[in-house]
């Protein structure tokens, strides 16, 4: 592999990264559209296949998706909010229950837990709740301002996912006219990229859709509190391998916990919830990434904890493509094998070359 393409290689990963670090938040739509292009383009390509012209295809394909998401903005966003609205004015009253449980505890487990233990902890708690709720207004004041753009961007997403789809390769063509033209190795990187982040995100929208449905359903037969809330942090989860399931337990425990303590119902609920991520981790997950690469678990926790150390809550979710992508990258870097082979072969064809030069200089001379 010749020293140039690797240069174009690391050339195009730099520019990509500092983009993204430095005006990540403005290309924040931008990012969501290609997330959502994805997400139709396999649905566009199963079509052509089937022989249906490609600008018909889109046309067949974007519809549905028009109105899916006006359906998500109209139907299902005011119930999450009434949900989370219900969830807020119960807070105080949960928050007052714990305290009552905690104070409980030296009574109950006199030598696992002292009183001084407990008045350290609800302190601290206190303070935390404090801090979280100047957090949250300020957030919530920073929404308001920016509640234009949102309105904007739902009109503009949209139209970028429609043009994305439509125009594709005619943007991958204006897109290759800044690289150079010795760039063999970024476009077999950015082939394998593409497939596995592409399966990835198609996958995953459908694991989240189907595990939110699925503990939606659960929830509101056994009667929690907020279930279709729930169930969307459930199904948000799966975004996070290992630790997301991990995560979720806890205020699903609480707010069961709080309706009937520990009982029947209780125990039932933590069970459900178990089958769902047994099911999730077992079945499904396994169905939708066959075709993806499947990455080392301690690859995916250490792209976890390197990418949520460096961007936050944003670099936990994004953790696993991420990792996807250094892993293509890996996978199509020239090799000390490969440097060899291509000399080999240069060296076959310079040989071969020569023999073949070799009866016409002798006719000639």
């Amino acid at each position: 592999m010749a020293e140039p393409q690797v240069a174009v290689l690391v050339g195009s990963l730099f520019v990509m990264a500092v983009l993204v670090f430095w005006i990540g938040h403005i290309l924040a739509p931008i990012f969501a559209s290609v997330v959502i292009a994805y997400l139709l383009e396999g649905l566009v390509r199963n079509l052509e296949r089937r022989s249906v012209p490609r600008k018909y295809a889109v046309w067949l394909v974007y519809f549905p998706f028009l109105i899916f998401f006006f359906a998500c903005l109209l139907l299902i966003l005011p119930l999450l909010y009434r949900q989370i609205v219900q969830l807020v004015q119960q807070l105080p009253t949960i928050i007052s229950w714990g305290k009552e449980e905690l104070m409980a505890l030296p009574e109950r487990y006199p030598d696992l837990v002292s009183m001084e233990q407990v008045v350290q902890f609800t302190n601290s708690l206190q303070s935390r709740l404090a801090e979280y709720s100047d957090t949250i207004i300020s957030y919530s004041l920073a929404s308001l301002r920016g509640a234009a753009s949102f309105v904007v961007y739902l009109v503009i997403v949209p139209l970028m996912v429609f043009f994305m789809l439509k125009d594709k390769d005619l943007i991958i063509g204006w897109l290759s006219r800044f690289l150079p033209s010795d760039n063999s190795l970024v476009v077999a990187v950015w082939r394998d990229v593409d497939r596995q982040i592409g399966n990835y995100i198609r996958g995953k929208f459908i694991e989240i859709i189907i595990v939110w449905g699925g503990s939606s359903v659960v929830f509101t037969v056994m009667g929690l509190q907020a279930p279709v809330l729930f169930g969307f942090f459930v199904g948000l989860s799966v975004l996070i391998p290992y630790i997301g399931a991990a995560v979720m337990t806890f205020p699903i425990a609480v707010m069961a916990y709080f309706q009937w303590e520990f009982s029947a119902d209780f125990v039932y609920l933590m069970i459900a919830y178990g089958v769902i991520q047994l099911i999730d981790g077992n079945i499904l997950a396994t169905f939708l990434f066959s075709e993806v690469v499947n990455l080392h678990p301690l690859a995916i926790l250490v792209a976890i904890v390197v990418c949520g150390g460096l961007w936050g809550f944003w670099g936990v979710f994004f953790a696993i493509p991420l990792a996807t992508m250094i892993e293509a990258v890996i996978q199509a870097w020239p090799s000390e094998e490969d440097g060899a082979k291509e000399k080999q072969q240069a060296a076959e064809n310079g040989q071969t070359g020569c023999v073949s030069d070799k009866p016409l200089g002798e006719d000639q001379s």
